[in-house]
């Protein structure tokens, strides 16, 4: 898909800092986004609206965070037959359990592939979507391969440098 992107729909403008790790993801593997503040419950009909737009122009991977009720992801899973990664951002006085549970307890048919809460689930939203374009993007699947062994080296380089002995 020449023109694919991946959506990056966030509920709210205080997701932004968390969501920078997906931005910056999505930026080094060099895969095309766009970003939204739209709401599953203050703004439904601009989500909709917007998702079925974004899958006619080319989205190829919905990426959804959300704190709290976290309906986002359900509600753009419910509107496409694209995938939908949702994030659950840890907030409020439950630091993010109600949005692990309102975003991974998806009812049959309707699914919303959920990562963490938080930093390691913003990162890995983008990387799950970089595998699910790589599928058909070898130059993609390329580059998460050599990212992959750079971070292996990386962690060998570290233990290397801890089996050294101390003055």
């Amino acid at each position: 898909m020449p023109n694919a992107f991946v959506a990056v729909l966030m509920g709210s403008d205080s997701d932004l800092a968390l969501m920078q790790n997906t931005l910056e993801t999505l930026k080094t593997l060099q895969i095309p986004y766009e970003l939204k503040i739209t709401s599953a419950h203050r703004t439904p009909d601009a989500t909709h609206a917007y998702v079925k737009d974004a899958a006619g122009r080319g989205c190829a991977v919905f990426i959804a965070a959300a704190g709290l009720a976290a309906h986002l992801a359900g509600t753009v899973a419910g509107l496409t037959l694209k995938p939908v990664i949702g994030v659950p951002i840890d907030a409020g006085p439950l630091q993010g359990m109600d949005a692990l549970l309102s975003t991974v307890q998806m009812p049959g048919g309707i699914p919303v592939a959920c990562v963490a809460i938080g930093k390691a689930g913003a990162k890995n939203a983008a990387y799950l979507a970089a595998q699910i374009l790589a599928l058909s993007d070898p130059a993609l699947a390329e580059r998460l391969r050599l990212e992959r062994a750079d971070n292996a080296a990386a962690i060998r380089a570290k233990d290397q440098a801890l089996q050294q002995p101390l003055p």
